[in-house]
């Protein structure tokens, strides 16, 4: 590695060579009847109204060099370089260097341009509050914060990305974390060698330790109270400046069908939501494959009466049963990609009437049954029922994989791929915590009395 610059070699004119070619740099001489000064930054990072107010005006003010230096160095966010390379990362970092009696100074002007705090948008709320996570991370802090008026709340800060230089902050509550989890934390983000960061469900992906994963191992959110929740459960938030998500680890398969309207309802009606959450995610899995199943290997099985309704319907239609259901998963594939790609304006409208005028036109054409419209819509309705995108998506992958044990084997295959779903679940682990732990105490009531479980 190349040796260090001495603190002396750091100079105004050294940064502008580094800085060349840098068209929005601005530099800039102040001078007074008792001294100069000379003012660098980059003008498309650095706030405009903090540089006139904190710095220019302060400087002719003040009307004394010398005196100024020591405002500055003493103001909150100033900062002495003590190498070239931290200077550099200083003034791409939005700081502005003021020389100024011999001295430079770094200046904190960063210009956050970013969204107000607004409603949540993935995640929606019939009661609590609604207020989401901002790109803004000095403003989330203040969320969750506001929210965790504790003193065990702790903070740890560090940049991410070589050239992204993401600002993370990983929150805990030191009496309830589990502190072999947070110590692999700290090891896996200080070896993390990565360029850009930009995302928490990116983050996700590179301190994750299986190369292949079905399942999501964090949980990605946008609400604060979530947030808040879960760091009261003993467990750690990873939030991300520039992007508007927390990352929230480690998890167990059954945070993910927990919404944040369980914990306002009574226990009995939580506790039913949820349940008809996992039926949901038992249907989208099962639904098509059994359909499968059932039409071309084991009819035997089901109602006679049903068998008959079910060949009925399927009389026109020319191919096997798994292409059918193949075909209108992949047109709902299709028709959920374009709601979510469209302008919001008409992605509702021209999705639903595209809905509508594929299913009846296929149908009256023969080409797929009337029982397979109506157990693709299902199919579709159940798996918009999980609240967290990632596992809705990791699920929406998945029920392919057991379409196609159905058409290889029929009912046997749909077993067997239960089966090692299951065996699967069992054997993954989220940052060393068992991952397939469904029946847990999941009040904050009880989850207050367990101190440091990692979950």
């Amino acid at each position: 590695m190349p040796a260090q610059q001495k603190p002396d070699e750091v100079t105004v004119q050294g940064i502008k060579e580094k800085l060349d070619n840098f068209a929005d740099l601005e530099n800039r001489e102040l001078t007074a009847a008792s001294g100069t000064g000379r003012l660098l930054f980059i003008k498309s990072i650095t706030d405009p109204q903090i540089i006139n107010r904190s710095i220019i005006a302060v400087f002719y003010e003040m009307n004394d060099p010398a005196a100024f230096a020591e405002y500055l160095a003493h103001y909150p966010g100033s900062k002495a370089v003590e190498d070239g390379k931290q200077a550099m990362d200083l003034m791409l970092g939005g700081y502005a260097c003021v020389e100024v009696e011999g001295r430079l100074i770094f200046f904190d002007a960063l210009k956050a341009e970013t969204s107000g705090v607004s409603e949540t948008v993935t995640e929606s709320i019939t009661q609590g509050p609604s207020d989401a996570l901002t790109e803004n991370l000095a403003v989330n802090l203040n969320l969750i914060r506001r929210r965790y008026q504790s003193a065990e709340l702790k903070m740890e800060s560090m940049l991410l990305g070589n050239i992204s230089r993401t600002k993370a902050a990983i929150l805990y509550d030191d009496s309830r974390v589990n502190h072999q989890v947070l110590e692999e934390l700290r090891q896996r983000l200080q070896t993390l060698r990565i360029d850009m960061l930009q995302a928490s469900g990116e983050l996700e992906k590179y301190i994750s330790s299986d190369k292949i994963r079905i399942f999501p191992k964090t949980i990605v959110t946008e609400r604060p109270d979530r947030v808040v929740f879960n760091l009261a459960e003993g467990k750690i938030a990873i939030l991300l400046d520039t992007t508007g998500f927390a990352m929230i680890l480690p998890v167990i398969f059954n945070d993910f069908f927990v919404a944040m309207d369980d914990k306002i309802q009574l226990p009995f009606v939580g506790r039913f939501l949820k349940l008809l959450r996992i039926m949901g995610v038992a249907m989208t899995l099962w639904l098509p494959a059994l359909y499968v199943a059932f039409t071309s290997y084991n009819p035997e099985i089901i109602r006679v009466q049903i068998a008959l309704l079910i060949a009925g319907s399927r009389a026109t239609v020319p191919y096997p049963s798994f292409v059918e259901v193949l075909l209108m998963l992949i047109m709902m594939e299709f028709l959920t990609e374009a709601s979510l790609r469209l302008p919001r304006a008409i992605g509702p409208t021209a999705t639903t009437v595209g809905g509508l005028i594929l299913g009846q036109a296929a149908t009256a054409a023969g080409l797929v049954g009337n029982i397979m419209i109506i157990l693709v819509s299902v199919v579709a309705i159940s798996n918009f029922m999980i609240p967290l995108n990632m596992m809705s998506f990791s699920i929406r992958v998945l029920k392919y994989l057991f379409v196609m044990a159905a058409a290889a084997v029929g009912l046997v295959g749909v077993v067997v791929c239960l089966v090692g779903f299951t065996m699967y679940l069992c054997s993954q682990r989220s940052f060393g915590q068992p991952y397939f732990k469904m029946f847990v105490l999941d009040s904050l009531g009880a989850s207050d009395s367990k101190k440091g479980g990692g979950s």
